[in-house]
């Protein structure tokens, strides 16, 4: 995997790389919070087979350069429009997971001529002080102590417990670990405050993309039930569960979200 760098309009330099068919539908990937492009490379094996795929790092995560929190979604999506500027890319299917979900459809609303389909995984689309809450406790631990210091009791909202007590998962969790310690603090906390701002549910019922919702069982950050009323809302939207996984739920059941978003994009691989 070979990258590249774009220079955003305020400075910032994003990484970000381009695999699969030279004359394939663009797709985009959009990374979670403490994540970087790796985070996609289960999907990438596939999807490159008959789409050109798009996958980049979030300002402030993996090689693409920070900048002083806070960030926000028309800031996010600013960057992305200028990715997609730089690419000649008109319009492509988004799919992000947590944070990269809501990526997507912010972009759905706020650049919706830019969107064809949308993938929104393991993600919400509202804050209520509860999930506000937490982020003031991580925010609070990373000036304490440092980035390392989340990144353990993270992974426990990640995983499921038995897939982190897996001794078959090792060498996989190490990669998520290396993402996460690779994020820089800046980009911690500027994405950590854009979630403090979300707010996009009310406008799902204006969403006028082929959507879908998928989430793991267990995930406690994006439940069930809060991403079933978010598929309520949508017109056009289809959701999906996955059995035995949490937060991450392609990297904890790859075959399962693999089948989910083929069926969707209506694509072998």
């Amino acid at each position: 995997m070979s990258t590249n760098t774009v220079t955003l309009p305020d400075g910032t330099n994003l990484n970000y790389c381009v695999e699969g068919k030279s004359d394939g539908d663009w797709i985009i990937l959009s990374n979670s919070l403490a994540t970087d492009l790796r985070l996609w490379d289960n999907e990438v094996k596939f999807l490159s087979k008959s789409m050109r795929v798009l996958r980049y790092d979030v300002r402030g995560h993996g090689q693409s350069e920070s900048s002083p929190a806070p960030y926000d979604f028309d800031q996010l999506c600013a960057d992305l429009v200028a990715l997609m500027d730089h690419l000649s890319i008109e319009k492509a299917d988004i799919m992000g997971i947590s944070l990269g979900g809501m990526t997507a459809l912010a972009m759905g609303i706020k650049h919706p001529t830019r969107v064809n389909r949308i993938m929104c995984c393991d993600a919400r689309a509202d804050a209520p002080d509860p999930y506000k809450a937490i982020w003031d406790g991580n925010i609070a631990k990373l000036h304490a102590e440092n980035l390392g210091a989340l990144c353990e009791p993270t992974l426990t909202r990640w995983f499921t417990a038995p897939f982190l007590q897996n001794a078959d998962n090792k060498l996989g969790l190490d990669v998520v670990r290396s993402m996460f310690n690779a994020t820089a603090p800046d980009g911690y906390e500027g994405v950590a405050r854009c979630l403090q701002s979300l707010d996009l549910k009310g406008d799902l019922a204006g969403l006028s993309h082929e959507t879908l919702y998928v989430t793991g069982a267990a995930d406690m950050a994006a439940p069930v039930a809060v991403m079933q009323e978010m598929s309520d809302l949508t017109p056009n939207s289809q959701f999906k569960v996955i059995e035995d996984a949490a937060h991450l739920s392609n990297l904890e059941q790859p075959e399962e979200f693999a089948n989910i978003i083929k069926k969707f994009l209506n694509i072998d691989g």
